[in-house]
Formats: C-alpha cells, structure tokens, sequence
C-alpha cells in the first residue's frame, strides 16, 4: 500500500509539473502588445482626444460620379501639399474595375482639388495603395490584380510634376502581396513596406507580409512572408521598427485580437505569427512612431471590443517602449458636432497616418451606416465608404 501510495503522489506531481509547463507554455504563445502593468480600457472609460479637426476627403456621391466603393486611404505630405488616395470602384470591391485615384489639398486638408487618377486598366485593376515622398519626388505603389484579386502584384507609379501625369514604373514586387503601409527607411539602408498575401479570400490563408527593397531601388522590392500556423488569416498588416528589430502587426480575422510577429534581422526572417495580448477589432490596424519617440496603432482597440468597426482610437506607447500603455478615442460613429458622415451603424475602418509639423493626420473609411446606399447585391454593397480625415495635434496623445 505504500508503494502505491508513493506512485500515486508521483503521478499527481508529475501531472502538476506538465500542467505548470503546458500553462506557461501558453502564456508565452502571446504575444505582448499590451503593458501587462495597465488594465486595458473599456470603451467608456477612454477619452476622447481634444482639439481635433476634422473634415471630408471625398463624400460618397454615387448620385453624381457613379462611384460606389471606396477604400483604403492613403496619405502623405510632400512639398507642402497633403495628397490623399484611395481604391475607387464604380462596380463591386476587388472586381476589375477597380482604379487608384486621389486627391489634393493645398490648405493642409480642409479643401480638396479634383478627383484625379493614379492608375488604372481596361482588363486590370489597379487598387488602393502606398505613398513615398523621397528625394524631391513622389511615388505610388499599388495593387494591381486580374479578375477577383487574382495574381495580385504591386505597380509603381512615378508622379511627373510638371505634367501632372503619373508615369508607370511597371511591376515592381509579386507573389501575391499587396502594400497596406507606407514604405519606411530602416537603419541598413533597405525600405519596409507592410502588406499581406491574398492567397484565396475565405481560405483562412492569407498572412501578413512585407515587401523590402534594395536599398533607394524602388523598382524591384522582395517580398518576404511571415510564417503561421494560426487559422482564419486575413493578415492585413503594419509594422514597428526598432533598428533591426520589427514588429508585424496583423488582423486576425476569426478573433478580434491582434496577430503579431518578430523580426531581428531587418526584416529577413520572422518569429511564427501569434495571438497578441491586445484586443483589436478585425479591421487593418496602422502604426507608426511619432517624432517625440511614441509609438502608435490605430484602429479599434480597448477591452471587450468584438468585430464591431463603430469607434476609431488610437493607442500610444510611452517613448521607445515597444507595447502600449494608453488609448484614446479620435471619434464614435455618432459624431453629429463634427463634419462627415455620423450614424449609430458607421463602420470606421482602414486608417493611415502622417505626422507633420506637430500633428497627426489620420485618414479612414466611413460607411455612414449605409444610409444614402445604392440598392445593389453581394460586392456591389460593399465598402460604399465616403473618406474622412482627422488632424491631431501631438500634445493632445502625448501628454503625460
């Protein structure tokens, strides 16, 4: 009866012993995005920054131009001009009609030029894309496919300014990946441009990706294709660069948490995707870090969030720490004080930012809870968004 008394005790140790290891095991499958030290927010009880502008990139305007979907803004400052693009569609998303065009401010985004066009083909479509302002000159990188999303690829484009003319550069990166975030310099001369690979839509197979140049060479980028074993992807993503050190953010797709991965070698090689400890709804996140060292994500983040795409925020690092440890709220889908479309059901989606002389301003898709909508079917109703811009002043999200 002893020896079997001492054999049960060793069984139950062991059992304690593999269920300690399984448990630690799986705290260090998630990834920090998060300080542990701060409770994550609910939605109450973030604040809602002060002191922001606001105004319309382009209203949805099916009445007058045709237009239905529109998606993906980008944005850049380049010679005291903020331009602004986006994918525009006078048929269904991703069908192949889709166009890059874009538009021009010149009093820092409160008035917007013509609705211009960056590219776009007859059996081709060209789709929203990247900025790059770089020596003087202005590049586009967008993504182009056939048919659905079919043998995606990025196309540059080269903005001749004294014709006013978008000069094709031709394709310049492959294997199925399209840019989601502006390109960056790292410290090894090389630029990073964030994005995905659309393997099939609704295969769960898409991971995030990103596209990496030759030093200033921007007409043949190298697409690198972070690894997962996760399920249901739609790894839409953006990047922190800490020197060698980046971090790919991604949506998930199946959950409303953020997927995150590591890179120690600029890029070349990544950690296997994983679940981070930031709650994040399951929308195309961008980050990027502010002049004053902060780093910032903007989506939709804070405690119980679900797919619901119904309030913009954005969270904030303290200077050079590599999780975030604040959120604030740029604005809920009711927002009847303010310009542009205000709904209980506005999806605001799809950010993008550019910080200059002292502000932050953040493009994104609403879809004005639908309201004012052509009657259409399947991806004739999708994404019919008006694009909106909000302009913060940096000492409103970096105050202490």
């Amino acid at each position: 009866y002893l020896f079997n008394d001492k054999v049960k005790t060793m069984k139950s140790v062991f059992l304690w012993i593999g269920f300690l290891c399984s448990f630690q095991s799986f705290a260090q499958e998630v990834f920090p995005l998060w300080d542990t030290t701060v409770n994550m927010p609910e939605l109450n009880e973030i604040p809602i920054i002060e002191n922001v502008e606001f105004s319309v990139i382009k209203p949805f305007e099916f009445s007058k131009d045709g237009y239905r979907f529109l998606h993906g803004v980008a944005l850049i400052w380049h010679k005291d001009k903020l331009y602004a693009s986006f994918g525009h569609n006078k048929n269904g998303e991703n069908t192949v009609s889709e166009e890059a065009n874009y538009r021009v401010s010149e009093d820092g985004g409160k008035t917007w030029g013509p609705v211009k066009t960056i590219g776009r083909g007859d059996n081709v479509a060209v789709s929203h894309g990247e900025f790059l302002s770089y020596n003087g000159e202005l590049w586009a990188f967008h993504g182009e496919y056939d048919g659905i999303m079919e043998k995606l690829r990025v196309r540059a484009f080269l903005l001749n300014e004294k014709t006013d003319v978008w000069e094709d550069k031709g394709i310049v990166a492959r294997n199925n990946f399209w840019p989601l975030a502006a390109p960056e310099k790292m410290d090894n001369g090389n630029w990073i441009m964030s994005g995905f690979q659309v393997n099939e839509t609704g295969s769960g197979n898409n991971p995030p990706a990103v596209a990496i140049s030759d030093g200033d060479d921007f007409t043949k980028w190298d697409v690198v294709v972070i690894p997962m074993k996760t399920e249901k992807v739609w790894g839409e993503s953006t990047v922190i660069i800490d020197g060698s050190i980046i971090i790919s953010v991604a949506r998930w797709g199946k959950q409303s948490i953020a997927l995150a991965s590591k890179s120690n070698d600029f890029g070349q090689t990544w950690s296997i995707l994983k679940p981070s400890n930031l709650p994040m709804t399951t929308s195309k996140p961008y980050t990027g870090q502010l002049s004053s060292g902060e780093y910032y994500l903007i989506g939709t983040t804070f405690n119980g969030v679900n797919k619901t795409r119904n309030t913009l925020t954005i969270a904030i690092s303290r200077p050079g720490e590599l999780f975030f440890s604040k959120v604030f709220v740029i604005r809920h889908s009711v927002f009847p004080e303010g310009v542009g479309e205000s709904h209980p059901q506005a999806a605001l989606a799809y950010p993008h930012a550019v910080e200059y002389q002292g502000k932050l301003y953040v493009g994104y898709s609403n879809s004005g809870g639908k309201v004012g909508r052509p009657i259409g079917k399947g991806r004739d109703t999708w994404n019919n968004n008006s694009a909106e811009l909000a302009i913060i002043p940096i000492e409103m999200i970096t105050s202490p």
